[in-house]
């Protein structure tokens, strides 16, 4: 058990960091294409390549199925079908607003307003699914809106709209979290992530063409950061999360996906060259601590039963 945790970590510690390095890309895309035509493209893209590693997979392991239960096989495929569309609907709104959102805000600010799902993955465990947190979960709650308040709240009060985007962004992810969690422990999950990213497609897409207007210019101007996002953010990413989901429990999880609002921030100094004031360094920080906090019920009964 404790290898398949350490196995789960491992991978989504790797997710942490092209998830958080996928920020600067985002933002580099935007100086030539439109945000929903660049997320339909890194969708089709992310479709394309887990469409075909799923296919792959599924031809070299269906003699090894041929053995098991015609119920397990049912429930197995319904499991992976409805994860993969109730997920990429999930994942594909989430991404709209944070793309949308990247545009009126730094690369590092997108980061770690993203990473409060955080603290909003047990609130809507508890009223959606009636799992009871007890007080640090609370406390961590409290802490992480001391630390929005210095990192996005300006002099006069006011919350930009780049941060508001990245902020309906964050509990839309925490919905995309709790849905992993709900389907993949019975389900397979890289066709589970394939139907996820066809289904993100497809929402996009369609969304580009109503909205905006696709052009191929624009895409091939933006070929990199699309690449980037579509095959390692994306595809990798996204995949990794939910084979990660698999091995390890979602609170402890969710908190090391949640350094990818470290690797967010690195990305911009490193690539964009974003600076950060002593304010919004000091939301980022408490942030964090608040990350820190709503994991502790998870890790100290661990300790303990060792």
């Amino acid at each position: 058990m404790k290898n398949r945790k350490l196995l789960g970590n491992t991978i989504l510690i790797c997710t942490s960091v092209v998830w958080g390095l996928g920020f600067s890309w985002q933002r580099v895309g935007m100086e030539s294409i439109s945000p929903i035509t660049f997320t339909a493209a890194r969708e089709i893209v992310s479709a394309i390549f887990i469409g075909l590693v799923a296919m792959i997979i599924n031809i070299r392991t269906k003699p090894s199925r041929k053995d098991w239960e015609p119920e397990r096989l049912m429930k197995r495929k319904k499991n992976t079908v409805a994860g993969g569309i109730c997920c990429g609907v999930f994942l594909v709104a989430a991404t709209l607003f944070q793309q949308v959102g990247i545009v009126y805000t730094s690369a590092g600010k997108a980061g770690f307003i993203t990473a409060m799902y955080m603290l909003f993955v047990p609130i809507f465990g508890f009223l959606l699914f009636k799992r009871k947190n007890p007080w640090v979960v609370w406390l961590a709650v409290f802490v992480g809106i001391v630390g929005m308040y210095f990192l996005c709240i300006t002099g006069d009060l006011t919350l930009t709209k780049g941060d508001a985007l990245e902020f309906v962004c964050a509990m839309l992810y925490s919905g995309h979290i709790l849905c992993c969690d709900h389907y993949v422990g019975d389900a397979d999950p890289i066709s589970m992530s394939a139907i996820q990213f066809v289904t993100a497609s497809v929402i996009s897409t369609a969304l580009a063409f109503i909205f905006e207007h696709p052009g191929i210019e624009g895409v091939m101007l933006a070929l990199i950061p699309i690449l980037y996002c579509g095959f390692v953010s994306g595809g990798i990413g996204y995949t990794s999360q939910i084979v990660g989901q698999r091995f390890t429990d979602p609170a402890p999880a969710s908190l090391i996906m949640s350094l990818e609002a470290v690797f967010a921030v690195l990305g911009g100094a490193f690539m964009l060259r974003e600076r950060m004031s002593f304010r919004e360094t000091l939301g980022c920080v408490i942030m964090f601590i608040a990350i820190i906090l709503v994991q502790l019920p998870d890790l100290i009964p661990s300790r303990r039963q060792e």
